[in-house]
């Protein structure tokens, strides 16, 4: 259950996510809940990850609840013909999925049976693989440098319990190797830890306390595509398999979620806050200023709330102090006098009287300068 705060964060970490894909070339997509246990089986789901999945019956057809959204968008490629002029196709989605977690080892949001993936799979030729892949782990490396997280690489291979040949195995393993190496990316071998259907690079988040976190994974996968029979027509007018890519850059949002809230202790930078600003009044009298200033903020895009009880000017700041909202704006006489507010960091700086067209502007800079630029006021 997610509380506004909690809830208005994702809404903040979602809209980051829609944007970012977008300006890289992926297509937004959503697929079904349900699907029918029949698909479940063909992609090899039912006989090597059925322990981890849901099933239900409806009018004598079986449905299998979704672990995972790469069958939809295999179903989306497959709608029609492809050419080689279309790949490589990206394909994303805020994507929820249920997984059966045994009730001891759930753990707050780190740990969850239904939770959402930024969830994207791109098919491309062959030759394209190597720079879809370079071009993924520049994303990750990217966001996790926004957020000020260090990470190590690894790379999962075949598992005991998979599909596909050996040969298969051996390209997409390869191709993840090349891509790394390429990069200049030291990475440790996990065997047998991949995935069913291909091997796989997993990043480990270390958050403040230096603990590690699987967050971005990469699965590269010959074998899916040969099952679905996915093909694009090539340069020669003949038929010709195309590579899956399956990523996530975040991982699940449930669990992203609860490593950022321990990473920064609460204390989120300004564009990533649920709550950007508080105006906090001295007396009363100050209320009506006070609410048009909120409303001509919130016009601009900030996320600001308005502390409007009959407290004591020292606690309400101490509170919006403990909720670690990054700025507040404090109003008493003279600022209505001066028409403009004093706006005081949660470190405890006092910063001078300003008007609440410069306090956005201030906002705003600082905003794009945490982020490179992609995120201002507004966002959600």
């Amino acid at each position: 259950i997610y509380h506004p705060k909690g809830a208005l964060l994702r809404q903040v970490l979602e809209a980051f996510e829609k944007r970012e894909h977008l300006r890289r070339g992926y297509h937004i997509v959503m697929g079904p809940t349900l699907l029918k246990t029949e698909l479940w089986q063909r992609s090899g789901h039912f006989d090597h990850y059925r322990e981890n999945m849901y099933f239900t019956e409806i009018d004598d057809q079986s449905y299998g609840i979704k672990p995972m959204n790469c069958l939809s968008h295999m179903l989306i490629y497959k709608s029609k013909l492809r050419s080689y002029r279309d790949l490589p196709l990206r394909l994303f989605e805020l994507g929820t999925v249920h997984r059966h977690e045994k009730s001891g080892v759930l753990h707050g949001l780190l740990r969850v049976r239904q939770f959402t993936q930024d969830d994207a799979h791109i098919l491309c030729t062959p030759e394209q693989l190597h720079q879809e892949i370079k071009d993924i782990i520049d994303f990750v490396i990217e966001v996790m440098g926004m957020f000020g997280f260090t990470y190590e690489m690894e790379i999962s291979t075949r598992p005991e319990k998979s599909i596909g040949s050996d040969a298969d195995w051996d390209r997409a393993t390869s191709a993840l190797m090349a891509a790394l190496q390429d990069k200049g990316i030291p990475y440790q071998i996990c065997a047998g830890e991949g995935a069913f259907y291909g091997p796989k690079i997993d990043v480990k988040l270390h958050d403040a306390l230096d603990r590690r976190w699987q967050c971005a994974t990469i699965q590269c996968d010959f074998t899916l595509p040969e099952r679905f029979d996915l093909t694009y027509i090539g340069p020669d007018g003949g038929k010709h398999r195309p590579v899956m890519v399956h990523r996530v850059i975040l991982g699940a949002i449930e669990r992203f979620m609860g490593v950022l809230i321990e990473h920064y202790a609460g204390a989120f930078p300004v564009w990533l806050a649920p709550v950007q600003a508080i105006l906090v009044t001295v007396t009363d009298r100050q209320l009506d200023f006070a609410r048009s200033i909120q409303q001509k903020l919130q016009v601009a895009g900030m996320r600001v709330e308005l502390d409007q009880r009959n407290e004591k000017l020292g606690f309400k700041i101490r509170e919006a102090q403990l909720q670690k909202v990054p700025y507040m704006l404090v109003v008493g006489d003279r600022e209505v006098e001066a028409g403009g507010i004093r706006p005081r960091l949660r470190d405890g700086r006092q910063l001078e009287l300003m008007t609440s067209e410069d306090f956005v502007g201030l906002v705003e800079q600082e905003c794009r300068e945490a982020t490179g630029g992609r995120v201002g006021l507004g966002i959600v």
